[in-house]
């Protein structure tokens, strides 16, 4: 029997931002150098898109994701079209809502039902659209995750989950237990930490397990916010953590 593929992984580029705002096709190559396998943009740095993507393809690289803002999916989505296909990227992710947006039940479900109308938008021509979660979206409201309100009010064909563990572990919610919540509708999964990835509160090995089990991860993105030594240096080690656990 055929062993299913590896999932590659990804870095997400605002792990190395200030890199990136000053070269992004110097940054990208040097991520392609640590040995990841592609890159989740939040933004070009100092390119346009077209020569962003010429960076990528250049590094080697593939682009796994886009993060992009609520404003931009409702005011230039078009664009985010014609930018996605120029960096053959499969999801456009939203990355961020505010924690207010989750008022009631109904505000979530009225969130849900505006995302799953871009997704359709964004299925004709090929990209997909995912949410990216914090801890507020991991706040229990009528003993649900605000996140499944959300989700709930859209096709799952239209809209999926990148979920970012460290915010679901942050919120007080068991990331297996959401992994497992979202069964198929988790293509890209966020690997964070508080501090460098296994340097956290976070069971990775459970989260592992639990990733393979389900089996639609697409790709593991990693993520760095918090640094104890030069950010480059920082998503290299979490590289060799990944290869340690043989995700990489």
């Amino acid at each position: 029997m055929p062993s299913t593929p590896r999932p590659p992984v990804s870095l997400q580029l605002w792990s190395l931002r200030d890199d990136v705002k000053a070269s992004f096709a110097r940054t990208v190559a040097a991520v392609a150098k640590l040995g990841y396998a592609g890159v989740e943009t939040a933004g070009y740095g100092d390119l346009p898109a077209a020569d962003a993507a010429r960076a990528v393809a250049d590094a080697g690289l593939k682009v796994t994701g886009m993060h992009v803002g609520w404003n931009d999916l409702a005011s230039r989505l078009p664009e985010l079209i014609d930018e996605a296909l120029l960096l053959r990227s499969p999801y456009l992710v939203l990355a961020w809502l505010p924690r207010e947006r989750f008022a009631s039940v109904a505000a979530c479900q009225k969130i849900g039902e505006q995302l799953d109308r871009f997704g359709d938008t964004l299925r004709a021509f090929g990209v997909q659209l995912a949410y990216h979660n914090h801890d507020a979206e991991y706040a229990l409201l009528h003993g649900r995750p605000v996140f499944e309100w959300v989700l709930g009010a859209a096709q799952p064909r239209n809209l999926k989950a990148e979920v970012d563990l460290y915010w679901v572990q942050h919120a007080g919610y068991s990331p297996v237990q959401a992994i497992h919540d979202l069964g198929s509708r988790l293509p890209l999964l966020h690997l964070k930490d508080a501090r460098e990835l296994g340097q956290g509160p976070v069971d990775y090995p459970a989260v592992i397990a639990a990733a393979r089990t389900v089996g639609a991860v697409e790709a593991y993105v990693v993520e760095q916010e918090e640094y104890t030594c030069p950010p480059l240096e920082a998503v290299r080690r979490d590289f060799a953590q990944l290869q340690a656990w043989g995700l990489a």
